[in-house]
């Protein structure tokens, strides 16, 4: 995450905040805190948060409040949130990630929310435009759906035998599966490559998925850019590793048959 610059622009919407807006608020300032996951899936970016936010001068139970909502990869809870956040009179609401944004975006379209995207922000509908985004809304566009292309050549740079792309997505967020699938399907096919969708929300459906990668012969990986797979990266890891033993298991068995 870029803190700085998302801190900058949290902090930009503080200070653009109307007069007679600023008036209504309590005394001390409450930020809104959206995200999809969990608190202790990125520890370190909440420091991170409160830090950017104390080096601008504004210090979490000082002269600032943050109301924080999780939505422990319930993607479908994000909208009852930010309704919450809005009946608490937040001032700003920071959105961590796109559906958060648009779960936002959707709830108000007065209080000012800074965002933060993987994906294109005016094609998910957010903003109006990159140089004028209009509205209440503004953030960073992290350009990881823009570089799915580059993803894949290294893919194939790494692994230059592969014939098959396996797409990892979480059916339980459709916003970022319908841009994975949109991304990486013709991309991969430009590239001469097959591609087969994989659907995981929970950590069983994981293991399930990479078992069933695990049979695959000469197949390569791609995860979506879904927040839910970053909160499971370590699992993933593993998981990936155990496929590739259980496939090599698999050829070398199949040799020793054909011996």
């Amino acid at each position: 995450m870029r803190r700085r610059e998302f801190i900058t622009l949290l902090g930009g919407a503080a200070a653009a905040w109307p007069v007679a807006v600023r008036a209504q608020q309590q005394a001390m300032p409450v930020i809104g805190f959206l995200h999809p996951t969990s608190p202790d899936a990125f520890p370190d970016r909440l420091r991170g948060f409160r830090q950017g936010l104390r080096e601008m001068g504004y210090v979490e139970g000082e002269n600032v409040a943050i109301v924080y909502r999780f939505a422990e990869n319930q993607i479908d809870r994000l909208p009852a949130m930010a309704d919450e956040l809005i009946l608490r009179g937040v001032s700003v609401i920071a959105a961590a990630n796109s559906p958060p944004a648009l779960a936002a975006k959707a709830a108000t379209t007065t209080i000012p929310i800074v965002f933060i995207s993987p994906e294109d922000p005016v094609r998910l509908g957010l903003v109006a435009s990159i140089a004028k985004p209009g509205g209440n809304l503004s953030g960073i566009n992290l350009l990881s759906g823009e570089l799915v292309a580059k993803r894949l050549e290294l893919l194939r740079e790494l692994v230059p035998q592969i014939v098959r792309v396996a797409v990892l997505v979480n059916p339980a967020n459709p916003s970022t599966t319908e841009t994975a699938l949109r991304d990486v399907v013709p991309a991969a096919r430009a590239m001469g490559l097959q591609t087969q969708t994989l659907e995981a929300s929970t950590s069983r459906e994981i293991d399930a998925a990479f078992a069933t990668l695990a049979r695959e012969q000469s197949c390569g990986l791609f995860v979506s850019n879904d927040p839910f797979f970053t909160t499971r990266r370590v699992q993933v890891a593993i998981s990936r590793r155990i496929a590739r033993s259980r496939r090599a298991m698999g050829r070398a068995n199949s040799r020793k048959s054909e011996g």
